[in-house]
């Protein structure tokens, strides 16, 4: 077992005598205007072979001042800029809440196939019969594991998917004459953006409380009889929910709802801990998103691409967005259009095709035993984590004496570091000195950390976590100063974050 002594501290300590021309002992790299040479081209057009127009004047604007940099050097100049960033092929990135894992190959494999990437959108279905049984197979796929009986490819994100749902339960109420349904409860521990997706539809939003990280019951139903049950659209909750905790009251919630004539809808963002041990359609939900990137390892970052399908019960099916794929009896393809009471498109074409490859891909080589496997190896790596960081980084929420494990995530407020002069920030910036990725930080709860390691980090990577947390706890008791300066071994030194948010430079200045 990695043993705390086995972690070198970073190479420039406290970073006190670092160097201006480098940080890390890795040069600066230049920008790539700062790299131009006049007359350089990193490619060559071919000759046109349609005659050349000119632009009217007035429709020119100013020149456009590009760098001029020949093939090789982009090539190379790229290549380092990828080699300092953080990633989830080069680091560990236990990033609470969001689940940042390993995207096999053979995603992009499948992805990149001609047949598939050289589709034109608006393509005769009789031409893409196999781009359309694919789309076909994965809405079986995530019905199957939702337990909900149909389901829409179209939303683009998770809050997208978000956003459709309650687009769909508005649709719902409003078809049967109940259009004053207009509120929608959350826990108090829910996703931003849960009720950020309830403004953009009409919806207001009731905050129900949580008792050591799980739904109030008693709130819930206080809040329906003091609102009225015929106001009540949905409860959006989380589960596993943000405090890493599986609610095991969910099916006494949902009837709680249903009672109320309302609905409850499930924020899938955590159902990597889930998958293929319980179907959310089981416990109670009607209905849901996946996040694609977070359960089926497509790309993740940078605000896309992305895919957030939504799971619907029966009686919502008809206010899915169209085209909508289907099987005909001679098991042929298409895009179903005809539906009355449809919510309409809310997104160009089919969805985001691209990404629903990689999901195909990486459920069909999982099968059923493989995504169980998920489940099971992201939890116990979660509890094994926190079993072994307890008793110096406080976990208000895991408490294995009286049964209370966590899910896939865990949370840790390092009351006890923290009073010894350091801030959550410090204990975040020096993790990057040890090529980790902070964790989700301040939320649920102010100061602290939430730490989901996933199911494909190996328990070396494990280890190797757990000696550099209790070498950061270490440090802190025998120099707190020296965290104040962390990052000291990264590619730059500490940034203003604030600064940076409210004066971003997004343009090259000479």
């Amino acid at each position: 077992m990695t043993t705390i002594t086995e972690v070198k501290p970073p190479t420039s300590g406290g970073g006190s005598k670092a160097r201006a021309s480098t940080r890390g002992e890795r040069a600066v790299e230049p920008l790539i205007f700062e790299k131009s040479v006049p007359g350089q081209r990193a490619v060559d057009l071919p000759p046109l072979d349609v005659p050349q127009a000119e632009l009217p004047d007035e429709l020119l604007g100013a020149p456009v001042e590009l760098p001029e940099v020949g093939q090789h050097d982009v090539m190379a100049h790229y290549t380092h800029l990828s080699n300092r960033n953080f990633s989830v092929d080069g680091n560990f990135y236990p990033l609470g809440s969001c689940t940042m894992k390993h995207n096999p190959r053979i995603n992009e494999w499948a992805a990149a196939l001609p047949g598939f990437a050289s589709l034109h959108p608006l393509q005769d279905d009789t031409q893409i019969q196999g781009a359309l049984r694919l789309l076909y197979e994965v809405r079986c796929f995530l019905e199957e594991i939702s337990g909900l009986d149909e389901v829409s490819l179209q939303p683009a994100a998770g809050a997208h998917g978000e956003y459709t749902a309650l687009k769909i339960i508005r649709a719902y109420f409003k078809d049967h004459g109940q259009p004053q349904r207009h509120l929608v409860l959350a826990p108090d521990n829910a996703h931003g953006t849960n009720p950020a997706s309830c403004a953009m539809c009409g919806c207001d939003v009731v905050q129900v409380k949580t008792v050591h990280g799980h739904t109030d019951l008693d709130d819930l139903r206080r809040i329906i009889n003091e609102h009225g049950a015929d106001t009540v659209a949905a409860f959006m909750i989380t589960n596993p929910n943000t405090a890493g905790l599986f609610d095991s009251k969910i099916a006494e919630a949902a009837d709680i709802m249903h009672d109320a004539g309302a609905k409850l809808y499930l924020d899938g963002a955590n159902m990597n801990a889930i998958l293929g041990k319980t179907r959310p359609g089981d416990f109670g939900a009607d209905i849901m998103h996946f996040n694609t990137h977070k359960t089926f390892s497509t790309p993740h970052g940078c605000g896309g691409p992305g895919a957030g399908p939504i799971a619907v019960r029966k009686e919502l099916a008809p206010y899915l967005p169209i085209p909508q794929v289907i099987m005909a009896d001679d098991g042929s393809f298409s895009l179903d259009r005809d539906r009355p009471k449809t919510i309409g498109k809310v997104r160009s074409f089919v969805g985001q095709f691209g990404v629903l490859v990689r999901c195909w891909a990486y459920i069909s080589a999982c099968g059923p035993e493989g995504l169980r496997n998920i489940a099971e190896k992201s939890v116990l790596s979660a509890n094994y984590l926190a079993v072994r960081l307890r008793r110096v980084y406080e976990m208000p929420f895991f408490d294995p004496e009286h049964g209370r494990f966590c899910a896939h995530e865990f949370v840790t407020v390092p009351k006890r570091l923290l009073d010894k002069g350091v801030s959550l920030n410090d204990i975040a910036k020096r993790m990057i000195d040890y090529d980790i990725h902070p964790p989700t930080m301040h939320w649920p709860v102010h100061d602290c950390l939430m730490v989901e390691p996933t199911e494909t980090e190996s328990k070396r990577t494990l280890d190797r976590f757990v000696a550099v947390m209790l070498q950061i706890a270490q440090e802190i008791e025998n120099d707190p100063a020296l965290l104040a300066q962390a990052p000291t071994d990264a590619v730059i030194s500490r940034a203003d974050e604030v600064a940076a948010a409210r004066n971003p430079q997004l343009v090259w200045d000479r």
